[in-house]
């Protein structure tokens, strides 16, 4: 008895030393694009098991992520879906000076729900009389709704189809409406369209000359308290483990290659 009196008094005492960082305190907050969810929360896990450090996950349009870090989010980390944001981040002064790293790329896709009985094979051919809602990203908020607006005016269909669009707030909410069967077709990530391969199916790859690149910077958020451990966890994200994590849910990895 008096052993394990001696013990608990020792691990109290290790735990009040100065230092001495209980577990909870060493959390760290990712803000990142809401196309990255799945991938990120494996990767999440993965880092827990190696470093015992918690993340804890804020998804949503990369767009309103930055304005609740400029609102005084408490955020560690950001992980945008396009450099524009990352960029407006960094213009305000929210990033870390040379934290900021391209870890991914994305491709978009039209995609129709999965027992659709639509011919149309292109986004050219989105003018046709069986598609009448078409489902985007809030362009105001989100880089899919951007990139999505690229691709319509590259295929020439933007004035033509205006009046059908149905426009969400992010990528997710797309992929929801099209798996229910509540819009005729959507245009997401390919990496969403695989999250959802059961409900939905893939009717054409945008062509990359369509659009700017689809690509992922992850950054160090400026003043945040948990620095070491924040870049503890883009360097999981950027390690092979977490690129093959990546490759998993369909994101190409190796910066611009």
């Amino acid at each position: 008895m008096k052993k394990i009196c001696r013990f608990i008094i020792l691990v109290v005492s290790v735990c009040m030393l100065p230092g001495t960082v209980p577990a909870a305190e060493q959390d760290i907050t990712v803000s990142a694009a809401m196309s990255l969810k799945n991938a990120f929360e494996d990767i999440g896990r993965l880092h827990y098991a190696k470093t015992g450090v918690k993340v804890i996950f804020n998804f949503g349009a990369s767009g309103d992520l930055i304005r609740q870090i400029f609102a005084g989010a408490p955020v560690d980390v950001f992980a945008s879906a396009a450099p524009k944001d990352m960029e407006d981040l960094d213009h305000k002064g929210f990033v870390l000076p040379a934290t900021s790293v391209v870890f991914a790329r994305n491709r978009l896709v039209l995609i129709m729900p999965l027992n659709s009985k639509s011919q149309v094979r292109a986004f050219a051919d989105l003018d046709s009389g069986t598609i009448k809602r078409i489902a985007i990203c809030n362009p105001n908020t989100s880089p899919a709704g951007r990139y999505a607006g690229e691709v319509l005016q590259y295929y020439k269909v933007d004035d033509r189809i205006k009046d059908r669009l149905i426009i969400a707030e992010n990528v997710r909410q797309v992929l929801d409406y099209v798996a229910r069967g509540e819009v005729d077709a959507g245009i997401v990530y390919l990496t969403d369209a695989m999250v959802r391969a059961k409900e939905v199916r893939v009717a054409a790859t945008a062509s990359e000359a369509s659009h700017k690149p689809v690509v992922y910077p992850i950054a160090l958020v400026r003043g945040s308290k948990m620095e070491s451990a924040a870049r503890g966890f883009i360097s999981t994200v950027l390690s092979p483990e977490g690129g093959r994590i990546l490759g998993q849910y369909g994101f190409r990895t190796g910066g611009n290659k």
